[in-house]
This record gives structure tokens, sequence and C-alpha cells, in this order.
């Protein structure tokens, strides 16, 4: 959980300071800290040095103002006393090394939850922040798939795949399962964005996962902010997945930022004439690995696994590295993966991906016909044998319980 911290040395206090008064710059923080040499100098430099580099004119007047420097750090410094998050800098041993090693690392990180996570190995999923049914499906399967497997499963908490992809990690009927995600968030960290999130990411934090910041804690959305979380995401993880995507999407971004620091990028490909999936087609044309099955990535990503240090391994490996996926078609008992191309068999190992969900007996006849395609009423009243008023009335119930969802008049799993 998150750590409680006393106070905050000399040389943290600069570096925070620093950080403040650039107001989370990081090509102003990088071009004071190479040409000051640390924190501290950089920090109680006079303002003439400041302008002479170049220091953007509002850093420069926050600069002259070091007691709302003071106060601002005082105010970090309580929150941290009274555990609402903490906070980890670059030179501490807690630190994510991954982080160390990208182009622009962050100089700290506001954390909340488990920051153990953050030493585990990752895999990336992003995508559409208005996915298809089946995309939903896809990101909740292949990431309970991963974190069954032992993995973080790190997304950005956006709308969309990246909430399934959260969600996906969490649902685990074994509490040794638990909590294997982590949240980039693209606001400071007493900033839950979007707004209707508080639930996903109060779940996140007591079952065990992390969520982090490198902003200032009362940092609002901007569309700046996203593209910054985004280069944490791949640079957290050793692979990202983009599940579905249109070519504008920001999850390209997060692609491009995986493939530049030497990762390997994975896609969903989807029906040729489906634009939501686009972005996925253009990564695949552009060299990304095409999937159909997420042991396909842990084959993959399993190979790259030769650190010394045990905790860049999954914690527990319950799928067999050497299972290869067969064409064959398991009884509907067996949890499977609905990918676009194919059905791939899961180990019996693997839980349902609804295995949360408690359905009361009377629907689940009703729950069971459904898919993440949707059916219509007519095929329902064929394959229940119900009355229609009787049908209609528990598609109602399982509705206003929240796990179906109604679109164009056909019914489907959510």
């Amino acid at each position: 959980m998150t750590a409680v911290i006393s106070s905050l040395s000399d040389k943290q206090r600069a570096v925070m300071a620093l950080w403040t008064e650039v107001n989370a710059s990081l090509s102003a923080y990088h071009k004071l800290i190479t040409s000051f040499g640390t924190a501290e100098l950089a920090w109680y430099a006079k303002l003439d040095a400041w302008r002479q580099l170049g220091i953007h004119h509002t850093h420069l007047a926050r600069h002259e103002q070091p007691e709302q420097t003071q106060a601002s750090i005082d105010k970090i410094q309580q929150a941290l006393i009274e555990g609402r998050y903490g906070l980890l800098f670059s030179d501490q041993p807690d630190y994510p090394v991954q982080l160390s090693q990208i182009y622009d690392p962050p100089p700290l990180l506001f954390y909340r939850g488990n920051k153990a996570r953050l030493h585990q190995a990752q895999v990336a999923i992003v995508g559409s922040r208005t996915p298809t049914a089946h995309a939903q499906k896809i990101t909740f399967d292949i990431a309970q798939y991963l974190a069954q497997a032992g993995y973080i499963v790190t997304s950005g908490l956006a709308m969309g795949v990246d909430k399934r992809a959260h969600l996906g990690a969490l649902a685990q009927a074994d509490a040794e399962y638990q909590g294997r995600t982590i949240g980039v968030m693209g606001t400071g960290i007493e900033v839950n964005y979007p707004n209707h999130h508080d639930k996903l990411f109060a779940q996140i934090i007591e079952q065990g996962g992390c969520i982090i910041s490198e902003l200032l804690p009362h940092t609002l959305p901007h569309k700046h902010t996203f593209p910054r979380r985004n280069r944490l995401v791949a640079g957290l993880s050793l692979a990202t997945i983009v599940t579905e995507a249109t070519i504008q999407s920001g999850s390209l971004i997060t692609a491009r930022l995986t493939s530049e620091q030497g990762k390997q990028v994975f896609a969903i490909p989807s029906h040729i004439d489906n634009s939501n999936a686009e972005g996925c087609h253009y990564l695949i044309r552009e060299g990304a690995t095409l999937i159909y099955h997420p042991q396909q990535v842990l084959d993959d990503v399993n190979s790259q696994l030769d650190y010394d240090n045990n905790s860049y391994r999954p914690a527990e490996q319950t799928v067999s590295t050497n299972h290869k996926p067969s064409h064959s078609i398991q009884s509907s008992n067996t949890a499977e993966i609905a990918l676009a191309t194919a059905s791939q068999p899961i180990p019996s190992n693997i839980k349902s991906p609804r295995s949360a969900i408690v359905v009361p007996e009377h629907l689940t006849l009703v729950y069971k016909q459904l898919d993440w395609h949707g059916q219509d009423l007519d095929a329902l009243i064929i394959a229940t044998k119900l009355a229609t008023p009787q049908l209609i009335g528990q598609l109602m119930e399982l509705e206003l319980l929240g796990i179906i969802s109604v679109q164009g008049g056909r019914y489907l799993r959510v």
C-alpha cells in the first residue's frame, strides 16, 4: 500500500521545488539540471541565470516567488504524511528502472496503491476510447489471460479499451491473482479523470494494483498531458498490445513510442470495413505483430525475460509458455477468447472473464444465451423457449444489474 513519508530531504525538496516552478515541464527541468548539475544549484540560481537559458517566462515568474514554491511543497509533504499518496524520486531504489532507461524519464512519480507492481513484468494494452462491443470483450479477455499468467497489465485509465484492460486484469476469482494492473494518469494524482472512473480507481487500489502520475497533484486534464502519459505506459512495459484503434487514436502514439524504445508492438486485426480498427491495420502494415491469441504475446515476451532480477519475471507462470494454440474448438465450459480471425482454446486453469459476476439463478438461462456481438429478441425466444413477456422481464432485470445492454435492438453482454 501507499507508504507514509515523514519528511522530504533537502535534496528531495529541491527536486520538488524545481519540478513545481517549471510546472512539470520535462524540457525545462532537464535543461536546468544539465546546466547547473543538481536540482539544488538550479533552484538557488539567480533569475538572470534562468533567463539566459531561455526558460519560459511563466517558469521565471514562479522562480521569483520562492515562498509560494515552499508553500506548495509543504502541502505535498503534508499529503505524504497523511498517506494520501506516495512519492518516488528517480535516484531511489524503488523507482522503476524501466523508466530510467527511456529518453526523458520523469524525476519523480506520485503513486497510490502497491508500488511493488512497478517492478513486475508488464504488458501494456491500449486502444480506442469508443471500442466496439467485440473489441471490449477481446480486451477484457486478453487482460485477464495475461494477469492469470503472472503479468501486470498497464494502461492509461481512459474510457473504452483502457478501462476494459484494467477490469480484465482485476477480474480474478482467486485473490492471489488480483490487482495485477497499473494505471498511468494523464492528470495529477489527486484528479480522477474521467470523473465517473472513481470506482475503477478505488478498485485498482483496493485489490493491490497501482496508479501513478508524474504531474503535480492537482494538474487538470489537457491535450498535452495524455501523450506524456503514453510514453510512461510504453516505458514501463515489455510490449504494447493495441486491440482496436482508429487511425487518429492516441494509442498509435503509445505504439510508436514502444517501437522507438526497441520493444514489440502487437495489434489485433478486424474486418477491413471496421473504421474503428484502421489504426490496428496501419500498425500491422508498418510492422506490428498480428496476433489472434494472447498466448502468442506470452511466447514472444517470455523470451525477452532474461533479467537476473526475478522481479522482472511474472510472479506465477500458470500458463505454460510451451503451449501452442490449437485450432480445435473447446467445450462450452472452457473460457474462450473470441478474437477477430479465429477462436482459440484457453487452458482450463484460466478463469472465465466474467467469473467475478454473480448472475441470479433464475436469470442464468437467458444470460448464457447472450454474447458480446448481440442477439435480437426473436433469436432469444427461440433459444430460451420462454414466453415473450417473461423473457423481456428477465432481460430488463439483467440490464438493471448492469451486466447487459441493448444496442440497436440487440441484447449483449457488457
